[in-house]
């Protein structure tokens, strides 16, 4: 894996919702649901990221026995990638409690 790739916010959504199978149409409910519709992705932009996460093998088909929903899930590279990416994000979060806290002394 890259160390240095980066998610887009969107990015991270749709893949962690692909963390189970899902059609397209879910993870767009899904994601919109879960942030309270803060986040909105829409179908234009869902479907160009499917296709560059299928495109870098983070995702795969799972299932396409239905023509009208074609359901896909994360790879292991996928995984990997992801949990790179929350860890990276993590810390971010973490730094951010830390400084605004003021418990970091710049002395």
């Amino acid at each position: 894996m890259n160390s240095f790739v980066q998610l887009t916010d969107s990015v991270f959504y749709i893949m962690a919702a692909f963390a189970q199978p899902k059609h397209g149409y879910a993870v767009m409910s899904e994601i919109e649901e879960l942030t309270g519709g803060e986040v909105k992705i829409g179908p234009a932009s869902l479907y160009t990221n499917i296709k560059k996460l299928l495109g870098e093998e983070y995702i795969v088909l799972y299932d396409e026995s239905d023509s009208r929903r074609k359901v896909y899930t994360l790879t292991d590279k996928g995984r990997s990638v992801l949990r790179h990416d929350l860890e990276r994000r993590q810390k971010m979060i973490h730094f951010a409690q830390i400084e605004l806290k003021g418990e970091v002394s710049h002395d």
